[in-house]
């Protein structure tokens, strides 16, 4: 997988946007001082104690901020909007309604980069489940979270040559051998998280990639912040940079978050996921003791950090309902929405619909051995809480698996 485009430089100009939102700020709230020489010494006093009432971070508050009720007001008002339209839970199917007839008698392997990662888990058990409907036979082959593991799964899948193999959630370039080797037995393969962007891919060859867009969950994540802030947050954004998806997403949430002068990114924080339960508690601390009440939000690639993050922050003597108040850009699995749902240290989660990818992941299949093209389909992002969850432990929207059935005649 090649290595996405850097951010703009809109994600990179924090001071800048800080100092014009201080100036225009200074502007309109601080009433102006008298121009006569008379008034010189005036002038110095009053412009002191504006300046200091001005200041970014004075007010108790830390919702507050020198640009006054919303830091950023257009941008505030579309982001809310957004955010509005994500959680709703009574959207309808979106996806295909035609498409061919079941094809019999299939076998697909799904080979999971680790079954302890609980969104490749959980998009696999969406494919044991449409399986079952469409009535063909799934192995699961387990990578064990190691490149040695993976690519010995994927040799295992390539022998037994079954119908289709699913790339359940790791690069395909680092197992290019056994790609060649599939090809040239005629195998399809569909990723699931494999790959940056949804659908076809050509380098690597696959007859689709299934996941959300990239670009949406990172907006939508930051608008989040934009929104529930309402313009006003110190953020600290989580990520991993040593995957070039997660750093792509990471790149975006700040690029996105910079489009709001009263958004202020205190912190950009590497761990990688492998480290994320030893090293995420010392660097919350960390952050605890720099920023103190100024850090108001945070975003994470990946729901993960933040279970590694509640220690620290019960410890530093924080409620469980926030500030910091987090939202995790990824997966969504059953962990996050328990935190979500008991104010545990996490507020929100752009959730994958797991179960919907897998039943798509075997349309796709389907259409393929069909000789037909790829749906296209893209599922919508969502965004869950405690106030639209409903005690759910997933994101499961509604209709897809009638849909799936009226098209494979099942």
């Amino acid at each position: 997988m090649s290595e996405p485009s850097p951010p703009g430089p809109a994600a990179f100009s924090r001071s800048s946007l800080r100092e014009e939102s201080f100036v225009q700020h200074t502007r309109k709230a601080c009433p102006a001082a008298p121009r006569t020489r008379s008034a010189a010494t005036a002038l110095l006093a009053a412009t002191a104690v504006l300046l200091a009432g001005c200041e970014r971070g004075s007010s108790g508050d830390p919702a507050e901020s020198a640009s006054g009720p919303s830091g950023c007001p257009a941008v505030h008002a579309e982001a809310r909007a957004a955010v509005s339209r994500a959680e709703r839970t009574d959207i309808p199917w979106n996806g295909p309604t035609t498409g061919p007839r079941a094809v019999t008698g299939e076998t697909i392997v799904y080979v999971a980069q680790t079954m302890t990662n609980p969104g490749v888990a959980g998009a696999a058990a969406g494919v044991r489940e449409a399986a079952r409907v469409i009535g063909w036979n799934v192995r699961v082959i387990d990578g064990g979270g190691t490149p040695a593991g993976i690519q010995a799964a994927m040799s295992e899948a390539v022998a037994l040559r079954p119908s289709g193999i699913v790339i359940g959630g790791f690069d395909p370039n680092t197992t290019s051998q056994q790609l060649a080797r599939a090809d040239a037995a005629g195998i399809p393969l569909i990723g699931w998280h494999a790959v940056a962007a949804p659908g076809p891919s050509r380098r690597p060859a696959l007859f689709t990639n299934v996941t959300t867009q990239v670009e949406d969950v990172a907006r939508i994540s930051a608008q989040w912040v934009i929104s529930t802030s309402q313009g006003n947050a110190g953020v600290v954004v989580l990520t991993d940079a040593s995957i070039p998806f997660a750093k792509h997403k990471s790149d975006l949430i700040r690029e996105e978050l910079a489009t709001c002068s009263g958004v202020n990114l205190l912190s950009y924080e590497n761990i990688p996921i492998p480290d994320a339960s030893s090293r995420t508690p010392r660097v919350v601390s960390s952050l605890l003791s720099r920023f103190q009440d100024r850090w108001t939000h945070s975003v994470a690639i990946n729901d993960l950090y933040f279970a590694d993050a509640a220690p620290a922050l019960r410890a530093a003597g924080k409620d469980g309902s926030g500030p910091p108040f987090n939202i995790g850009a990824g997966d969504g699995d059953p962990s996050a929405f328990q935190r979500i749902n008991n104010e545990q240290y996490q507020a929100a989660t752009v959730p994958e619909p797991l179960s919907l990818q897998g039943w798509q992941i075997v349309d796709e299949f389907n259409r393929a051995f069909s000789g037909r093209p790829a749906s296209g389909y893209v599922a919508p992002v969502h965004i869950s809480t405690a106030d639209n969850s409903d005690g759910a432990t997933s994101w499961d929207p509604s209709g897809y698996r009638d849909g799936y059935r009226k098209i494979w005649g099942r």
